[in-house]
């Protein structure tokens, strides 16, 4: 039986801010209702209740003031690299998803330049200069996605190793008169990836992807409270539409990934969605199982990390993985030879599912 390239996770790391936003930090937050631009007469305490009911969320994690993305993004990276044992200057190319950049506490202006995978190799201390730095800008599903380029770039045979980052610091990004903003969080999560050769399937099976011209669900948009100037943009979402979108999308994505690894449902052992609101998590789950035939889905395959830490985009899936392998979700494993579904959704809006093989 001939051998194949495989892409294959050998170390894992997450930074997870030590800053803990309860809910009752918006109790005095001043909230306007994007069909009026006036401020909500409802009580902040029923806001946050209702909040609570329909996304699970108690409360989410923040970055220090004196830390921006890469910094972030960097803790990520030191810790996969502590668990691998690898030598960073091994690494032949960095990937790190984002959509903000390096967000300065207290300035609402984007930093892309440099890259922040050049900053991450910076801050590391890496200093072969063949390393390939490059960001991936794809809204929640950024990390998903730059785990399906470092797939293609090992599978060519150009490259045998690499670091995949999502981090984001969306706190900073989102307006502070909008409700919504109590769904955003900051965070990091870094996976090393190489290419492995086996005569058996192992690590990236295959994955599924897709895109739509709905733009209008997660903007970039002047601030719900009409006195601040419109030369300020951030970060505002259409939460109704993007549940109904993800419900009605990402269960074909998912089946379709696990028919091209000639997969069914009943051998993945985890799946590992994007942690955007437990309740739109769970129905999307139940749709999947639904796909197969199935009344009623298995929470228990389903580990989920929203209720502490929030939306952190790119950062939730990869932070999710890194917690699951290091036995720190109560009630969730993932052993040798385990087939899970790595999958997220987002802004563009994007989906990917990826199927991935743990090593025996």
């Amino acid at each position: 039986m001939n051998k194949k390239i495989y892409t294959v996770i050998v170390g894992t790391g997450s930074f997870v801010p030590t800053r803990v936003i309860a809910n009752d930090f918006f109790l005095d937050a001043e909230f306007y209702d994007p069909a009026t631009n006036e401020i909500f007469e409802t009580p902040n305490s029923e806001i946050i209740r209702k909040f609570y009911e329909i996304t699970n969320i108690e409360e989410r994690r923040y970055a220090e003031n004196d830390q921006v993305t890469s910094d972030l993004a960097t803790l990520a990276a030191r810790d996969a690299i502590e668990t691998s044992g690898i030598d960073p200057e091994t690494f032949e190319f960095i990937l790190v998803a984002h959509n903000f950049g390096d967000m300065v506490s207290g300035i609402l202006q984007p930093d892309l330049m440099p890259a922040l995978a050049n900053r991450v190799k910076t801050k590391l201390g890496i200093k072969n200069p063949e390393v390939l730095t490059n960001d991936v800008t794809s809204g929640c599903p950024g990390w998903t996605t730059a785990m399906i380029i470092a797939d293609a770039y090992i599978k060519s045979g150009t490259f045998k190793r690499g670091l995949v980052i999502g981090a984001d610091v969306l706190s900073r990004a989102a307006d502070p008169y909008d409700r919504d903003r109590m769904i955003f969080s900051d965070g990091a999560g870094a996976a090393i990836v190489e290419a492995v050769e086996s005569e058996t399937p192992v690590g990236i099976l295959s994955h599924s992807s897709r895109s739509d011209n709905d733009h209008n669900m997660l903007i970039m948009a002047f601030s719900l409270n009409p006195n601040i100037p419109k030369s300020r943009q951030f970060l505002r979402m259409l939460g109704s539409k993007v549940y109904a979108y993800a419900l009605s999308t990402v269960p074909g994505v998912v089946k379709d990934s696990l028919d091209k690894a000639g997969l069914h449902l009943d051998d993945v052992s985890k799946v590992l969605i994007h942690q955007a609101n437990e309740k739109m998590d769970e129905a999307i789950l139940s749709r999947v199982f639904r796909l197969y035939g199935k009344r009623e889905y298995n929470k228990s395959v389903m580990p989920m990390t929203i209720q502490r830490f929030g939306n952190s985009s790119t950062a939730t899936v990869p932070t999710l993985l890194d917690l699951v392998l290091k036995d720190k979700m109560e009630d969730h494993q993932i052993s040798r030879g385990d087939v899970i579904i790595l999958t997220s959704v987002g802004a563009g809006m994007t989906i990917n599912s990826i199927v991935y093989k743990m090593p025996e």
